[in-house]
Order: structure tokens, then sequence, then C-alpha cells
């Protein structure tokens, strides 16, 4: 029976990788046109990727660093399609491996190249004390069958381009070159790495996490119409939004779209619930009841009416009492999936609440913040729950477990926060490669529980599709936000205005 998996792809190994690719590309028609679309896809990513700095400068230069095979062959294809989006782009190529070591479709797409009059060709002898500014450093020097060591000369070159002053942005095709099954200690140090058709597992690896940066999944085609391998690690594709963007029934109202129950906040960290509900309601949640102290509940009503606001009883430093239960205990069964720990704090009676409500009820719930402990994830066990922590907060519960070995063990959901955020059933890993530093600030976290909630209200059977579905669009509003306005200066709360402008964007992946 086939498994069901959200819409992603498995993440191989190098030589099941090499493997797949060869019962695919069967001969070299086949590889040149699935390097060209490698060409294409790269350089749009990175089109993308280089607003997220500013963009192009005012006299743009791109510095290519080819090897001799598919790799080189894709980078110089990607080149000349950059040529022809930026007018006055100007690119220097350095052949790693020299001209007379190209093979055939790599010197074909030099070929190709080369006889665009923007293009020099220069020697690594010549090249090595330029310290010339350039926008963007290609790195296509190695592929995935790399094996170490590094050739001397090809590690001068690479450590030139890891230290060179006035390099804005590097990218690397497919892996960066170093980083392989065995990887060197010479490694190419990307700021995004362009993984073509399929997702290689070391990118994945500890070791290769300085070199890889971030990682964009750019999908060719290679699992179109066949059957895809199993896989414990698969990747998250930005498809899986796309039921999101449809229309919505017309005989329809606000129950149709689910009642979403949301727990937190104190007198400590009154910020976190408004950005959880706020996000909620982005989600497209049909109804949201939101359970606050007492004494916030008509300042957060009159912010955000749209949401219901119930006060409970306050513990002496302005969480939530655990006799809140009471109320809480009669409306549960109005709700059709629950968040709970968004700016909660830590006090006692505040997750004795939340430990009677998780024995209590069958809800699908979101645990976030601190409401991430030990008695949580013991009173949770089994039930259908998923946990969002980051790091820290998950060694805290998990001890020395792994992400699967925890998911096995509790019998839980995990969405593990990070630069690549994990989410885990069992002992299957989907990775999401969306978003990046401009969610490493306060408050992203409480949205993200916010749009799983969401989801999960509207759809409650469905846990996993919810929590992989919440950390895609969280994240594609993060790459659409940071491209619009920057990294750094930017407000947790301007990704909303980015929800929209992702689900459109799903719209065209296939």
């Amino acid at each position: 029976m086939a498994v069901f998996h959200p819409s992603s792809h498995p993440i191989l190994s190098c030589a099941e990788a090499k493997a797949w690719e060869a019962g695919l590309l069967k001969d070299e028609t086949a590889e040149w046109t699935a390097m060209q679309k490698a060409g294409a896809a790269i350089a749009c990513a990175l089109l993308g990727d280089l607003r997220e700095i500013g963009g192009w400068t005012a006299q743009p230069r791109l510095l290519v660093l080819a090897g001799k095979g598919h790799n080189g062959g894709d980078a110089l294809l990607a080149a000349g399609q950059l040529l022809a989006a930026v007018p006055n782009l100007q690119a220097t190529v350095l052949l790693a491996h020299g001209e007379p070591a190209l093979k055939p479709l790599a010197a074909r797409a030099w070929q190709q190249l080369r006889a665009n009059p923007r293009v020099t060709l220069r020697a690594w002898a010549d090249l090595r004390a330029d310290l010339s500014a350039f926008d963007v450093c290609l790195d296509g020097i190695f592929g995935f069958q790399f094996r170490p060591p590094v050739d001397p000369a090809i590690g001068e070159i690479l450590s030139w381009a890891n230290m060179h002053p006035r390099l804005r942005l590097r990218a690397a095709v497919d892996l960066p070159s170093g980083v392989g099954e065995q990887s060197a200690q010479q490694m190419f140090w990307a700021d995004f790495t362009y993984a073509t058709g399929v997702v290689k597992s070391p990118l994945l690896a500890p070791a290769s996490v300085r070199a890889v940066g971030r990682i964009r999944y750019l999908d060719l085609g290679f699992f179109n119409g066949h059957d895809v391998p199993e896989s414990a690690d698969r990747v998250l594709r930005l498809a899986v939004l796309k039921p999101l963007a449809r229309p919505r029934p017309a005989l329809s109202d606000k129950r149709t779209y689910g009642h979403l129950f949301v727990i937190g906040g104190s007198r400590q960290y009154p910020g976190a619930i408004l950005l959880t509900v706020q996000a909620a309601l982005r989600s497209g949640v049909g109804l949201l009841t939101a359970f606050v102290p007492q004494s916030l509940a008509l300042a957060y009503a009159a912010q955000f009416p749209e949401a219901m606001w119930v006060g409970l009883p306050e513990a002496d430093d302005g969480s939530i009492a655990s006799s809140g239960w009471k109320t809480l205990h009669e409306k549960l069964p109005q709700a059709s999936a629950v968040v709970a720990g968004p700016g909660l704090g830590r006090h006692p009676e505040s997750l004795r609440l939340l430990v009677e409500m998780l024995g209590d009820s069958p809800h699908s719930t979101v645990i976030d913040a601190d409401a991430i402990q030990l008695e949580t994830v013991a009173a949770a066990r089994g039930k259908p729950v998923v946990f969002t922590p980051h790091a820290g907060e998950f060694a805290r519960v998990a001890g020395a477990r792994d992400l699967r070995g925890f998911c096995r063990d509790e019998k839980v959901f995990t969405v593990l926060k990070g630069p690549v955020t994990r989410v885990c059933e069992r002992d299957t890993v989907y990775h999401s490669f969306f978003g990046g530093p401009v969610l490493a600030r306060g408050g992203s976290g409480d949205m993200l529980a916010g749009v799983i909630g969401g989801l999960l209200a509207q759809d409650p059977d469905k846990v996993l599709l919810a929590a992989c579905r919440g950390v895609v669009w969280h994240g594609a509003a993060a790459d659409l936000l940071a491209r619009e306005k920057g990294q750094g200066p930017v407000q947790a709360s301007q990704l909303l205005d980015c929800f929209r402008p992702a689900l459109l964007s799903a719209e065209n992946e296939a």
C-alpha cells in the first residue's frame, strides 16, 4: 500500500541519486535538456535570492567557478541566463581544470556562453590577485560524485573565494565544492546552495552546515510520472499549499472552517499570543476563541475584535491560574483544534491547567513555547498533538533522544524549528528549506503555531498535513518578506501581509 506523504520528494544519498538520474537521463540529449533546466532554475533562484541583499549593484558583476563536468555546465548555463536577464551584467569565468579538461556537455555550455561579448575568461594566475567587487560568485567546480581530497590548486581557488572581501553573495550548484558523501576539510562556503533535481543527503550533514548555507530545492521534474523511491528524509515542496489557494465552496459559513481555541498570554509576555491569534486568523479559520489572563482580555478584544476573548483567573504573577480549567472545560467541546503555550510563562498553575486539558481533550493540539515541558509531553503521549520547539526547548524534553526517537517514543508529531525546519512523524522527517534568517526574531515562532493551529482547526484529522503546510506557508511568506524588505529591518508581524502572496506563488507549482 502506498504511503501518504504531503507534497514532497525523497532526499537521496549521492549513490542513490546517481542511480536514479542514470535511469532517467539515458543519453546525451536527455542530459543536455536536464542541464538547460538546471541552468534556468539556478538563474531564476539567484535573481530572487539576491533581492534579500538589495539586488544587483549599479555595475553588476558575476564570477563563475566552473569544473569540468555537469556541475560546471550547469553553472555556465546559469550564467548565460543571468546575462540575458541583466542587460549590463559582466561575467568573469574561471575554468578550474582548464578548457581542455571540459567534458562534452560542459564544453558545449562553455562554447555557448563564450560567444557573449560580456563574458571574460580569466586564468587563475591572473584572477587570484584580483580583489575587484563581484555581486555573485557561483561555484560549480565539483558535483555530487566528488571524492576527497581537494587538489591543492583547487583548494587555493576555494580559499580565495571564501576569503574574498568583496563578494556580496556566494552560491553553489547542487552541492558546494568539497561536500559529498565524504566531505573534504576544505569546502566552498555558500550563502545559498541550489539543489538541482534531487536533494542529496550530504547537504543535511552537520559537518556541511557551514559550507551549505541556505538550501533551495530546484525541482526539475525528475520525480514526475515515476514511482518515487521511499526515503526516511523528504523535502517539502511549495505545491503543498496549492489546495489552500483554490476557491472555497459557495455553500459554506464560518462553522465550515473550524473553531480554534488559543490558550496563552501572561503579564510577563503579553504580546506573543497576539501574534499567534493574528496568524491563525490569516490561516482562514472560521472561528477563534482566545483564553488569556482576565486583566488582558478587554485590551486584546479592542485590538482584534475578530477573535472572541475569554478572561481566565490569574495566578500571582499574572499568568493563567489552574482554576481557569473549569471555564475552559465547559467550552472545550466547541473547539475543533487547540493551540496552547504562546506567552504562557512557566507558572506551575498554568502548566497544571494544560496537563488537565491534554488529559481530557480529544482535540488535535499544537503545544508551543513554555508549554513544551516534560509534564505536557507525558500528558500528550499517543494523542494528535504537534510540539513546535526550537533547539533549546527540544533538548529540554527529549534529553539524549534524536528527533525520530522522541516522536517514536512519545507517539506525537514534532516541528523542530531551525535554519532547516523539520516536521517528524514517527520515522519520517520532512525538511522545509523555506524561510531563513528573517525568521530569527522574537514572535516568528508564535505565528507559526497560529498558522498550524488554524489549519488544524479546518481539518483536524490531518495533523501531519497541517504541520507541513503551516511550516511551508510560514517559510514561503518569510522568503517574500526578506526579498521585499530585507533580512534585517523588519518586524515579525510584517510576515502577515506576505501570507496571501505566498499562496499565490504556490499556484505556479507543478
